[in-house]
């Protein structure tokens, strides 16, 4: 407005379209491709008002241009102008609404646009009429309206295509709307009122038509301003069904205002309302057509999907947020034996394990809070075991993660790879061949048995055994037979210990033994424990059709203060070989003191 009150109106307006022109062309000159023509069409389309404007005020003062020129060539240069003016600016607004999207999509958007259109058209009609029937200038009017015209079908297509775009690039097309909404309002004026209408001695037409080319000129610069139209969301809202019935009403009250004013229904607003209702019918038939693709390419997705997820081996649950089973796949009949069916509306904690009831239900509050507090943290994975249909422990690894209804479970039974893991630990710290400890785990054993001893009571022993004369069995019966005596060996030398009690083979036929004696526990005898060994071992051995005998050596060999596991058998490997020095058959006591002084050993049978 500052614009129309300093400079006057006949230059305001021209130099107004100037700079919104020069504004276009400089950022056509940014960019590349299809958006660099829409912005040229764009600067087409504001030069073309630009002169329009001039020679309509040529006209509208009912004065030729020089002696002689006649005022009908001044008429059809500005219908010239205005005409170049709406279809460069259509042009570009089509062009961008035909960008992307399928052709339903263009051509419902395309609708809309004339929706809006089509009904301010029949309002200016009806003014138009309205002014005609006071004895106005209809002709100068009708050069008027043409912008109206013009105005109206951009701004239309404005307001359309601005709901394509993402909420963070609407700005530059909202302010494109308004710029259009202000210069309709100031060519509005210009066909209601000929005589220029003054607020503080500014123009109000010219006013309206400077701040519309300013804020054509600024919205280029602006977010979303050489965007591509894009049409993420085809399934249209609520209020956009509804909306498309807000220009057929105003179409219907225009009418109706009309005629309830005594003025007749001419061919021109018959055609206008009729367009209105047809574009109408045609945009609900558009989206109708949209609808029934969107659901066939639903169901169709839907039953790929329903494939992948019948046809895989894991199990996909879709748990609410409250722990209610909404969806379980036909994979738990398979993996668990549960029928989808009769596991559908139960809650979690469904057949879990107690001991991991909390490991699951931590993962699942978790969730549950990330949707409360509306964000999204990556999947978890949760371990437990799961019972079966046949009352077996299956171990279940899930992914949770979120999903609309709640949360979706995908668990794969890996009670196989479980299986093989445990064997795999049994076989890194067991004897293959008697299923007895090695000598890894039984260090192990004995190191944990020095670490938690007391003061002022029983200290650990350890017994080391070898059995006399198994090599002469196994070079003369085989090595089946010698493993098979291995085998008796131990099953005796388990049997001879108690149950708190380690029993490992070393090696060959080397055995050890650790004795502890638990808290609580009766007064126990370490020689008695190792008399009650060597009866049992030194028993004729069932190997085929013979039986066997062998004798052992045990050396025993009690903790001290600062022992350590290797210094302990060591001590106890010496005592064997002082009862093998004795005559095989024998027990020996290796007597050590502490470390920081002279250890030594005494052998007494």
């Amino acid at each position: 407005m500052l614009v129309a009150l300093v400079v006057p109106t006949g230059i305001a307006v021209p130099t107004a379209h100037v700079a919104a022109a020069v504004s276009l062309l400089a950022r056509a000159q940014t960019v590349t491709g299809r958006v660099r023509l829409r912005l040229r069409l764009s600067v087409v389309s504001v030069a073309a008002g630009g002169l329009h404007y001039a020679l309509g005020v040529r006209v509208g003062d009912s004065q030729p241009l020089a002696a002689g020129d006649p005022q009908p060539l001044v008429r059809v240069l500005a219908c010239a102008g205005i005409a170049a003016c709406l279809g460069a600016a259509v042009a570009a607004l089509v062009m961008a609404a035909a960008e992307n999207g399928t052709a339903l999509i263009r051509l419902r958007r395309l609708l809309d646009g004339w929706l809006i259109a089509g009904s301010l058209f029949t309002v200016g009609w009806v003014l138009l009429l309205h002014r005609a029937d006071h004895g106005g200038d209809v002709s100068a009017s009708f050069l008027g309206l043409t912008r109206v015209v013009a105005d109206i079908l951009v701004f239309g297509l404005l307001v359309t295509l601005r709901f394509g775009l993402q909420q963070t690039e609407r700005t530059a097309t909202t302010v494109a709307a308004l710029a259009l909404a202000v210069l309709t309002t100031g060519d509005v004026l210009r066909v209601l009122r000929p005589e220029p209408d003054t607020w503080h001695a500014v123009p109000l037409a010219a006013a309206c038509s400077v701040t519309g080319l300013i804020l054509v000129a600024a919205a280029p610069w602006l977010p979303g301003g050489v965007s591509v139209v894009g049409f993420d969301q085809r399934m249209m809202p609520v209020i956009g069904v509804v909306a498309a019935f807000v220009p057929v009403v105003v179409c219907a009250l225009a009418i109706t205002a009309h005629t309830a004013a005594g003025g007749p229904i001419d061919t021109v607003m018959s055609g206008l309302a009729g367009s209105v209702l047809l574009a109408l019918g045609v945009r609900q038939g558009v989206i109708h057509a949209d609808h029934l693709r969107i659901t066939h390419e639903s169901a169709a997705r839907e039953a790929h999907y329903r494939t992948l997820v019948d046809r895989t081996s894991d199990v996909i649950t879709i748990v609410s947020l409250d722990g209610l089973l909404l969806y379980v796949s036909p994979a738990a009949l398979t993996v668990f034996g549960h029928r989808p069916e009769d596991l559908v509306g139960a809650r979690l904690p469904l057949y879990c394990h107690p001991d991991d009831l909390e490991t699951l239900m931590q993962a699942v509050r978790t969730l549950r809070q990330e949707a409360e507090s509306d964000t999204r943290g990556p999947a978890l994975r949760v371990s437990c075991r799961v019972m079966a249909a046949d009352g077996t422990w299956r171990h279940v690894e899930s992914t949770i993660s979120h999903h609309p209804d709640g949360m979706t479970f995908i668990s794969r039974d890996v009670s196989e790879r479980v299986a093989q893991q445990v064997q795999l630990e049994h076989l890194a710290f067991h004897d293959a061949l008697t299923g007895l400890p090695n000598r890894a785990l039984f260090t192990d054993r004995v190191s944990r048995a020095l670490r938690k001893r007391t003061p002022g009571a029983d200290q650990p022993v350890v017994l080391f055994l070898d059995l006399d004369g198994f090599k002469a069995v196994n070079d003369s019966a085989g090595h089946a037979a010698g493993d098979a005596l291995l085998r008796h060996a131990a099953r005796r030398l388990q049997a001879s210990v108690r149950a708190g009690d380690t029993v490992a083979r070393l090696g060959g036929d080397e055995f050890a033994a650790l004795l502890e004696r638990e808290a609580g526990a009766c007064p126990w005898s370490a020689r008695d424990i190792a008399q009650r060994i060597l009866t049992a071992l030194t028993q004729p051995y069932p190997i085929g059709t013979k039986d066997v005998a062998v004798s052992a050596s045990i050396g025993m060999a009690v903790a001290v203060p600062d022992s350590t596991p290797d210094q302990l058998l060591h001590q106890a490997d010496l005592a064997m070989y002082a009862a093998k020095a004795a005559g095989k058959g024998c027990i020996r006591m290796h007597h050590a003191t502490p470390p920081h002084a002279h250890s030594g050993a005494s052998n007494r049978g």
